[in-house]
């Protein structure tokens, strides 16, 4: 078998036809590196149309789309996916259409590529600037969401990069009906399907060979379980851009206002379980726990979560159960929540460092001089004070959208959103300036 490239540089072979993995990917990432020069000198209109049109088939495909992931959500079930995972599985009319309000959204944002920043004098006469370029062509792979295939090809897109994405078997006929649609917008508007390639096998074999083609792909960016990023990492010859997982806090410091204590805490959990900037530990400074916690608790136990407290906490709330080690360290992604009483913000902080993943961390209080020591010396990737941490998100931060969010410190930290996805190269302007 040998993988057919069209005319527009798609390569156009079935799911049933893979037989050779290495003639498949290597198929796509010629097509992906073919469509990236496209990319490189598509204007602004053209790729904003093509986002339009995207959401105008989307729209038009919505029962498809919903019916596809029904099946999905069965298939997962019959096979025993947690409720976590279905959770992200799952597509409604309302998740819908915030996937179409991310398109129009980074549609009508300002395009990165192109600009030209600092710009200085020499004294040769030349002036020395940097542009924002594309990286290229990106691999993206993901889990359990179908809408990370439409939020991934409008990031990529708008950013004039080509993709390559691969999505989790569990949501294989939700994506294979979002990338129709992909398609056909990207047809609509004139520009090659390869610029948004969603691979049409769930073979393990093929991600291992995606992410070392460095020839064809300038950049991986994985999303899903830590085990699948840890994976990534360890067998990567491309660069990647990733996290490992969201072990997130939410300090209620002593003179935090007892109402936004109560309203950010119990939002941070509940909101929703199965994403990476829910709060997995509640830190409370002692002063407030007698007052804070017991109603915390009502609240909690309300909406079904179970509590695991340190001693001090257990003394305040005898039905919360002993907390672990390992409590600490946990990414729950589910109704469970950690809790313990610490003494003032440098034992909170001391907290957060030992056990926390750099992901997204947050302070309630009404002392500026405190949250000015939190945001300064909580090493995370987004810190907030006075606010939920579920707002660590792409289209919260304005971003329209992300592909991720990055704990990294080089390249990309924090939701990863256009120009995350560009980097920048030196230009130099001149007038027949010849060096002497």
């Amino acid at each position: 078998m040998t993988a057919q490239v069209t005319r527009d540089g798609a390569a156009s072979v079935g799911a049933d036809e893979i037989r050779d993995i290495e003639t498949y990917m290597t198929g796509l990432g010629q097509a992906a590196r073919a469509a990236a020069a496209i990319m490189r000198r598509t204007s602004t209109a053209a790729k904003n149309a093509a986002l339009l049109a995207m959401a105008e088939r989307l729209q038009g495909a919505r029962a498809e789309v919903l019916a596809a992931n029904a099946r999905d959500l069965e298939r997962g079930r019959e096979g025993g996916l947690d409720a976590a995972l279905l959770d992200r599985l799952a597509l409604d009319d309302a998740r819908l259409d915030a996937m179409l309000e991310g398109l129009r959204q980074v549609a009508a944002l300002p395009d990165p590529v192109g600009e030209i920043d600092g710009l200085r004098a020499r004294p040769s006469g030349i002036q020395v600037g940097q542009m924002r370029v594309p990286l290229g062509v990106i691999g993206i792979i993901y889990e359990s969401r179908p809408n990370v295939t439409l939020e991934a090809a409008s990031l990529c897109l708008k950013s004039s990069n080509a993709a390559i994405l691969r999505g989790g078997s569990e949501a294989r006929e939700s994506n294979a009906a979002i990338a129709d649609c992909i398609r056909a917008g990207l047809a609509d508007a004139g520009l090659p399907e390869a610029a948004v390639q969603v691979m049409a096998t769930t073979d393990r074999a093929a991600v291992g060979r995606l992410i070392a083609m460095p020839e064809y792909v300038d950049v991986i960016i994985p999303r899903g379980g830590k085990s699948l990023i840890e994976r990534i990492s360890r067998e990567a010859r491309v660069p990647v851009i990733k996290h490992l997982d969201g072990v997130c806090h939410v300090y209620l410091d002593a003179t935090a206002d007892l109402e936004k204590a109560f309203a950010i805490a119990l939002n941070a959990k509940t909101h929703r379980y199965g994403t990476c900037n829910t709060m997995e530990t509640l830190l409370v400074d002692a002063p407030l726990a007698e007052a804070l916690l017991p109603r915390l608790a009502a609240a909690y136990a309300e909406k079904g979560v179970e509590l695991r407290g340190c001693e001090r906490t257990r003394a305040i709330l005898a039905e919360a159960a002993e907390a672990s080690e390992e409590d600490w360290h946990a990414e729950y992604l589910a109704p469970v929540l950690a809790i313990r009483v610490v003494d003032g913000i440098d034992t909170a902080i001391d907290h957060i460092e030992r056990y926390g993943s750099h992901h997204t961390d947050a302070i309630v209080t009404e002392s500026w001089t405190l949250a000015r020591r939190f945001m300064a010396e909580v090493d995370s990737s987004s810190v907030m004070v006075n606010a939920s941490t579920r707002f660590a998100d792409g289209f919260e931060y304005g971003l329209g959208a992300e592909i991720g969010i990055s704990t990294d410190k080089l390249h990309a930290r924090g939701p990863v959103g256009l120009e995350g996805l560009t980097t920048r190269k030196y230009v130099v302007l001149g007038d027949g300036q010849v060096r002497q």
